[in-house]
């Protein structure tokens, strides 16, 4: 299996994440030349879960971004739909569930907060998965999407596109074990919404007070929102 295809089909997705768990968390770091940590800390202080709250990390891949949020003392289960990265992150002391983010495996009203870093570009129809993340939050709870998005310079917007078409497989094929892989990955970042047209989609799947904060000029975006009471 060499990469998914933009129809994101989800057997693809899966097996193409399978094949690149062991060696993820170090191609993304060389990849963002080592935003990837910067970012995690700001995604996980803009979340702020508290101590006593459930908390859903949706597309949690290897669970590093788990371990993050459970440092403040929440309860926090790893859920992805690729065996391959959760088993990558084995020594990972979190719960951890193998779940499709269009059809979560969990009751209605379980978390106090929802999040999905990197992963809701990978779903095939993310409108469900937001749809599924509103089901199983708590009324009052929130939500958290990080993704790739769009830099807010002209310039910088058009640099960072053919970066990404270049540059991110020339580096997997250094560090990943799957490095077609990463085409499909510049591929998908290149068709994602920009920051506006995706606080649209999450606003439409029922999540009120919705907003964004863009991080590094746009290149990465955290989107915002809350379940109605």
């Amino acid at each position: 299996m060499a990469r998914a295809s933009l129809d994101k089909k989800p057997h693809e997705v899966a097996s193409m994440f399978d094949a690149v768990g062991e060696k993820y968390d170090l191609t993304n770091t060389l990849m963002t030349g080592g935003l990837d940590g910067y970012w995690r800390r700001r995604i996980t202080a803009r979340l702020a879960p508290q101590a006593g709250e459930k908390v859903l990390d949706l597309a949690a891949g290897t669970a590093i971004s788990t371990v993050d949020l459970a440092s403040r003392g929440a309860w926090c289960v790893a859920c992805d739909f690729s065996q391959g990265m959760l088993a990558a992150g084995r020594d990972r002391d979190v719960p951890k569930v193998c779940g499709d983010g269009m059809f979560l495996p969990f009751a209605d009203e379980t978390f106090d907060c929802v999040t999905i870093t990197w992963g809701l570009r990978n779903i095939a129809d993310p409108a469900q998965a937001l749809r599924e993340m509103l089901r199983v939050t708590k009324p009052g709870g929130r939500l958290l999407v990080a993704e790739f998005s769009h830099p807010v310079n002209p310039l910088l917007r058009t640099i960072y596109m053919e970066y990404i078409m270049a540059a991110l497989p020339a580096i997997a094929r250094a560090a990943s074990s799957n490095p077609d892989a990463y085409v499909y990955l510049a591929e998908s970042i290149r068709a994602w919404p920009n920051q506006e047209e995706l606080a649209d989609v999450i606003s439409e799947a029922g999540w009120s007070e919705v907003g964004w904060q863009n991080l590094t000029f746009g290149i990465a975006a955290m989107h915002s929102g809350i379940k109605p009471a």
